[in-house]
């Protein structure tokens, strides 16, 4: 893990000690959208005009953030229409490479070594991480977004096709849960994996299993988190549940219980893997040789844990709930 000063790679992990041992995502740094028409979006500048063969997606199979990402452009029917590089799994010294390996997509467009080169290639003086996913547009030769929230909503909505996750009768509660999800939970696990006291680990893991146990309660009368369909929310939920018995668990010592253990959360995790665009953007090969051999810090050996053995394909029996009163 590293970051670019000034255009330039450093090797170096995240700081902790001036945040008392705490874990600080920043704030994701390109944000320009792409739009139907090429209008501004939410933020940044326009310009960016929804076209087939236009833009390309950087992602990591092993990552959370990225995942969501595959998982909407699997399900819009976008895979013919925008390109896809995937990194290898192992992030060293160099962060996140094209390194041959079983998966792995390489660069078509600047042949990088490395992702970084990626980010030099629309800003050579950047400063900052170098992160998964990213939305380059090859007509001007830039990043358009970095941010994942904002990168599947623009799949969603700017290019057309099947279905709408983010309706907008049901936007501002997938939005409270999307902000509580993200802190205590998608966020959480990273919160309490890389905090270096105690304190800032039991900060993070007791909101984790509270949020969690929530989400069980409500998702024992009702098959989605929002509404009677599948929205953003259960994608965003997703990309961190299906890691977190074979990561989190016991990398990340988030280890007060399972999501097996869960009456509800765990055949939910079933539903959502057999659903269009989940299980088959899962690569538990990437994801667990990304994270045990990665983080020499959290995991010096290196050692990859052969389980747990899981059946996500097994009936989830959640066929017949439906909105609920959650």
């Amino acid at each position: 893990m590293g970051l670019l000063v000034d255009g330039r790679w450093q090797d170096r992990w995240y700081d902790t000690k001036a945040s008392g041992g705490r874990f600080l995502r920043k704030e994701s740094a390109f944000r320009n959208w792409v739009t139907p028409d090429g209008a501004p979006g939410p933020s940044g500048e326009g310009g960016f005009k929804a076209e087939p063969g236009r833009y390309h997606l950087y992602v990591s199979l092993a990552c959370p953030w990225a995942h969501r990402a595959l998982i909407m452009r699997a399900r819009k029917g976008l895979t013919e229409a925008i390109g896809l590089s995937v990194v290898h799994w192992h992030m060293g010294e160099n962060g996140w490479t094209f390194e041959e390996g079983p998966g792995v997509i390489p660069d078509p467009i600047h042949h990088a070594r490395f992702l970084h080169e990626v980010y030099t290639a629309a800003e050579p003086d950047y400063t900052g991480r170098v992160t998964v996913p990213v939305l380059w547009d090859k007509q001007r030769g830039t990043i358009v977004n970095n941010e994942s929230a904002e990168i599947i909503r623009m799949l969603d909505h700017a290019f057309g096709g099947p279905g709408d996750h983010y309706p907008a009768a049901l936007r501002p509660e997938i939005d409270g849960l999307n902000a509580t999800i993200y802190d205590t939970v998608n966020n959480g696990v990273y919160k309490a994996g890389f905090a270096t006291t105690q304190e800032a680990y039991e900060e993070a893991v007791r909101p984790l299993f509270e949020t969690l146990d929530l989400l069980d309660w409500r998702l024992s009368s009702r098959r989605y988190l929002v509404g009677d369909g599948l929205t953003e929310a259960d994608i965003r939920l997703f990309t961190t549940l299906v890691r977190f018995d074979a990561v989190y668990h016991g990398h990340f010592k988030c280890n007060l219980r399972q999501i097996a253990a869960y009456p509800a959360l765990f055949p939910y995790l079933r539903d959502l893997y057999q659903s269009e665009g989940f299980g088959e953007t899962c690569d538990f090969g990437h994801i667990k040789r990304h994270y045990y051999g990665s983080h020499r810090g959290v995991n010096p050996t290196g050692i990859v844990p052969l389980g747990p053995l899981q059946d996500l394909r097994a009936p989830h029996g959640r066929e017949a709930l439906g909105q609920g009163s959650g």
